[in-house]
């Protein structure tokens, strides 16, 4: 098994209060978040964000793996994953990521691709964490 660490510290109330991320790499490290961070586009991180950059990453890896599968490698993945935060009668849910595709990937077919990047959605261990989620994708195979 292995374990990663990402720890929160947060003081003051909700619209006014302020919080850091960090993370056991220091690839994040005392990172500012808070409600102007989330809801006002201030500059800083949020919590939407970092699980789209988490889905993107491990989303891109899964293809790559799954590419082995068709004897290609990829030259290049480019995902990008739009995290959606709505307001509810019971209060905010993310409630849908959609993941957009780019890849060139010289030697596969337009078929094997999408059949990969589908069992890519379905299946990086992120996507089967987010299964709450309604989570869609596009891709693109560049030539």
């Amino acid at each position: 098994m292995i374990n990663k660490t990402a720890s929160a510290h947060w003081s003051g109330g909700l619209k006014d209060g302020k919080g850091k991320i960090s993370t056991q790499s220091g690839a994040l490290e005392n990172q500012p978040y808070g409600f102007n961070n989330r809801f006002e586009d201030k500059p800083g991180t949020n919590p939407e964000e970092l699980i789209g950059a988490a889905h993107a990453g491990c989303f891109s890896m899964a293809l790559s793996m799954i590419l082995g599968e068709y004897d290609v490698v990829a030259d290049a993945i480019d995902t990008k994953a739009k995290v959606s935060l709505e307001e509810q009668a019971n209060g905010f849910a993310i409630t849908k990521i959609h993941l957009d595709l780019t890849a060139t990937i010289p030697g596969i077919s337009e078929s094997d691709f999408q059949k990969a990047a589908t069992t890519a959605k379905e299946n990086c261990p992120v996507s089967k964490l987010l299964t709450a989620a309604d989570i869609t994708l596009d891709a693109k195979l560049a030539s």
